[in-house]
């Protein structure tokens, strides 16, 4: 197992999350060619990358300033759905999970390539979430909690979609808000994973520490990006990581 390589993927994950999600779409596939098992793999990287969620939070804290208390609602709900999410992956035979990851993959991959035309086409019919109560956004949070602890590919992509719909029409301030859900949801999932004993550390310490620098000094990179060449990256590491499940399983 290449853990320098694993190093540098956690860089890149760790910017990739801090400045738009899906940084598990590279690390992933990565631990499934390393040898882990999915189950194992899923656990490790739930931790591997939580790190990068802090310091993509810590980067983005002055956009946090006074939304302290609808921001620990909606961590308590996504928080809560990632214990659930992530006692599915243990309770299930391995072999489901193996068969599902691909679509899952798949799936996330999709949502990237559609998500603006869904945020268009809300905005063309002049619906405006943002008169809701906030409360409204604690059972999809909790759902995406639940996806987020059972695998959570593009979990940012998700989170972006909703909280730009329903907390802010502020990019930066929704992506401040994913960036602390994002490390709420890997964090817990981790902790489940971490008693069950399914975390191969070597590997969960390589990816830690470099998305722990990735989350400070490659979001400003992966933010210069243009939409377009950041959307076809992600969408790329996808299918290679579709493709590498469907050919384990």
């Amino acid at each position: 197992m290449n853990l320098i390589l694993l190093g540098a993927a956690g860089v890149a994950a760790g910017a990739i999350n801090a400045a738009v999600g899906s940084g598990t779409l590279l690390t992933y596939p990565l631990l499934l060619a390393a040898g882990l098992p999915p189950v194992v793999a899923n656990g490790t990287n739930s931790l591997g990358i939580s790190p990068g969620n802090a310091t993509g939070a810590f980067v983005y804290r002055k956009q946090l300033a006074g939304r302290g208390r609808v921001v620990v609602g909606l961590m308590f709900m996504i928080g809560l759905g990632a214990i659930i999410g992530a006692s599915l992956v243990l309770r299930l035979p391995a072999t489901v999970f193996e068969a599902v990851v691909p679509w899952l993959i798949i799936g996330a991959c999709v949502l990237v390539v559609v998500q603006p035309r869904i945020g268009r086409a809300i905005a063309a019919r002049g619906i405006d979430p943002m008169s809701l109560p906030k409360s409204a956004l604690f059972p999809i949070l909790f759902v995406v909690g639940i996806y987020a602890g059972y695998f959570g590919g593009a979990q940012g992509i998700v989170l972006i979609a909703v909280l730009g719909t329903m907390y802010s029409t502020d990019l930066q301030l929704s992506n401040a808000a994913k960036n602390v859900l994002q490390g709420v949801s890997n964090f817990v999932a981790a902790l489940v994973f971490v008693v069950a004993g399914a975390v191969y550390w070597p590997a969960a310490i390589a990816v830690g520490a470099g998305a722990f620098v990735g989350g400070f000094i490659g979001a400003p990179i992966a933010k210069r990006l243009p939409d377009v060449a950041l959307r076809a990256l992600i969408v790329g590491i996808g299918l290679v990581a579709a493709a590498v499940s469907i050919w384990r399983h």
